[in-house]
This record gives structure tokens, sequence and C-alpha cells, in this order.
């Protein structure tokens, strides 16, 4: 949970301290305000790197050399201070967490777990299966990180060195068999992990869809790469000519893939776009009740433009998994009307009005109606 956040030259917010609630935290705000941009620093400070593009440059305010993020992070009946600095130069990078210096970003990104929701979200679905495959792995690594990190490493080790030997014509002798076997371990531990973590989303995932819209033909179907009735080594072997005449391996966990169907038919070609935008919020949200259920800790949810795409019911059936997950959720609006109205009078919700690079604390209308009933019940006495 982000207690504190300062932020400095990220795009136009040139310098701004925010103490968000635990719980809700809308910013509202005009297109081009800068409320996106106060989602794209808390990733930065989590992951040290933007979620809207792979470049640094673009996301460091024009008039400045470098962009910095401060936040304080309560954990458990502590919290500890982590910073993230970046300059113009894409290797620049400093991380500081407890006055240490961090040289890994997966360590940072243990420290503060993010799943982000915003309308490129969709990709998940209609894009490619990288992504798919970037979705199981940020589940099996924060549930599995020890086990499934060094093992990654390994694999793209394997990979890449049995890629080199593929694409120099080097397949004679014992090396490329020595890689070969590096990478079925490898390959084999990673599937594993991942299709154990499949197999307990999945519920949690239909639980959480039945909750937004009735889609009882909808599936996920794991893929890991390769034929599910061959061990890799054979598939390996048997593909060996086409992977040479490539210069890549075709087969592995680099190739693994999250089906959705609806029936037998892709869910992409079958569901509308509100319902697809439904599907991916259920998989994120699962994710966040999954991570919470294996590691009793809480995901932060970054979620832009929500009233995108979702009419009224639905935003207040997605609120409400926000609420039941009981996580720190920052949501971007155009009109703070949109999601005024979606939240239970207890739950603690801050609003914050973003213009030209500033934000500003509204005054919370639920805390008021609170207020007002317990000024009530006091007269009353």
């Amino acid at each position: 949970m982000i207690q504190l956040l300062t932020i400095t030259d990220i795009r136009n917010l040139a310098s701004l301290t925010l103490k968000p609630s635990p719980s809700v935290n809308i910013l509202y705000g005009l297109n081009g305000s800068g409320k996106t941009s106060v989602l794209e620093a808390i990733h930065i400070l989590g992951i040290a790197r933007s979620f809207r593009t792979s470049r640094i440059k673009p996301v460091i305010n024009r008039k400045s050399e470098a962009c910095t993020v401060f936040g304080r992070l309560g954990l458990g009946s502590g919290s500890i201070p982590i910073g993230v600095s970046r300059n113009h130069r894409e290797e620049s990078l400093q991380i500081r967490v407890s006055g240490e210096n961090l040289k890994s970003t997966s360590e940072l990104a243990k420290l503060l777990p993010l799943q982000v929701i915003n309308p490129d979200t969709l990709r998940l679905l209609e894009g490619s299966p990288k992504l798919r495959r970037n979705f199981i792995d940020w589940g099996v690594f924060h549930v599995k990180h020890q086990d499934f990190f060094p093992l990654w490493k390994r694999m793209q080790k394997a990979l890449k060195q049995r890629n080199s030997l593929l694409r120099h014509g080097r397949i004679n002798g014992s090396e490329l068999n020595s890689w070969n076997l590096e990478f079925e371990k490898a390959a084999n531990a990673i599937d594993k992990l991942r299709s154990d973590y499949i197999q307990r989303l999945t519920p949690v995932f239909n639980q959480v869809l039945s909750a937004l819209v009735d889609l009882e033909d909808l599936s996920i179907q794991y893929y890991r790469g390769w034929d599910k009735d061959r061990a890799l080594n054979e598939v390996l072997s048997s593909g060996l000519n086409r992977d040479i005449q490539s210069g890549y391996t075709h087969a592995g966990p680099q190739r693994a893939d999250l089906r959705i169907r609806v029936g037998k038919g892709s869910a992409v070609d079958i569901l509308s776009r509100g319902q697809l935008k439904l599907v991916v919020c259920a998989l994120k949200l699962a994710q966040g009740f999954l991570y919470k259920e294996l590691q009793n800790k809480q995901c932060i949810f970054l979620v832009d433009d929500l009233p995108s795409e979702l009419d009224i019911p639905n935003r207040k059936k997605l609120c409400g998994l926000f609420e039941k997950m009981n996580c720190q959720t920052f949501i971007t609006c155009v009109e703070k009307e949109a999601l005024e109205n979606c939240w239970l009078p207890e739950t603690e919700v801050k609003m914050f009005h973003v213009k030209h690079g500033q934000v500003e604390l509204d005054e919370n209308p639920g805390q008021q109606r609170i207020r007002q009933a317990e000024s009530l019940e006091i007269e009353h006495e």
C-alpha cells in the first residue's frame, strides 16, 4: 500500500505530492490534465518503467533531464521508502529502497505488485501470445518468485544459445545436445509452474466473471508451447530441420499461450467490445484475488478511464469487486460523477482533481455523508 507519493518531472507533472487512500483513489479531470501520468508514475515506482511506452525519454518532462518518483510503502506494522530515478539515457536507472541501492527491477516488482487495466488492456485478448504469456508469468512470478525467476533466466539463456547455434549452422557435435538438455529441463519446470498457476486461477476467474457478466460458455485454456502428448525433446528432434531453416526454436515455453474461447470459437471473434473488456477485467481481478489468497498480500490496481465502454450497472459491479478485494486502487475518469455513486458509504474514497499537472484533494461526498450521519447521532443523544 502506498502511503505517500511524490512525483517529479513525469510528463506535465513537474512536482506534486499526494497522500492516497488505502482503498479507492479517483483522479478526475480533462484529457491531457495529467491523470494517466499519475498512474504512469506509480508504475515506474513499481517496475521502473512506463506502461505507455518502452522508452523513458517521452516520459520525462521536456524541461528536465530526469524524472523521479518517491513513495512510502506500508508493509505490515511499518513502512519503507522507495525511490526510482531515470534520466534521458535509456540505461540510466537508480533504485533506492530504505536507503540502499537496488540493482534488480525484479526485487522492486516484488515489493509493489501492480495490475494495470486501461483501454489498451483489450490487447490481452486481441494481441500477440506474448501479452498473454506476460499475464501468466506475472502471476507465477509473484506466487513462486524464488522458483520461477531463476528458471526463466535459465530457459532464456539456453534458448538464446540454441538459436545462435541454429543460425550459424553449428548443429553437429555435443554443443547443441547440451543446450537442448538445459532448455528442456528449464522448459518443463516452467511449464509445470505455469500449468499449476492457471489451474488455481481458473475457478477464481470463473467466479469473478460470473459476478460481472453471464458468459457460461467462456473458458480459458493453457497451451504450453508444444504438443501436450509429446515430450519436448522429441518435438525438438523432429522439428530440427524447420528450426535450422528459420534460425530459431519453434517449440517451447516461449510459445506458450492462454486461449480464451466461447464454446469452440475465439472470444475475440464472438464477444462485443464491452464484453471483452469485462473478460479482461475479470482476468486481472482474478489475479488480484488469487494473489491475496496465496500470499496474504494485496496488489495495487491502476485503472485508467474506467467508465470507457462500460455502462453504469457494469461500473458498479466492477467497483463492488474492488471493494470486496479491499485493495488499494487508483482510477481515472474525466467527470467525477461517473464514479461518484459507485461505492458503499463506508468505503474510504479520495477524489483528486487533476488540472494542468496539479492535483487537489476534493471533499469526498461519501465521507461527508458518514460525518453527517455521525453528527445527527450525536445531536440525537
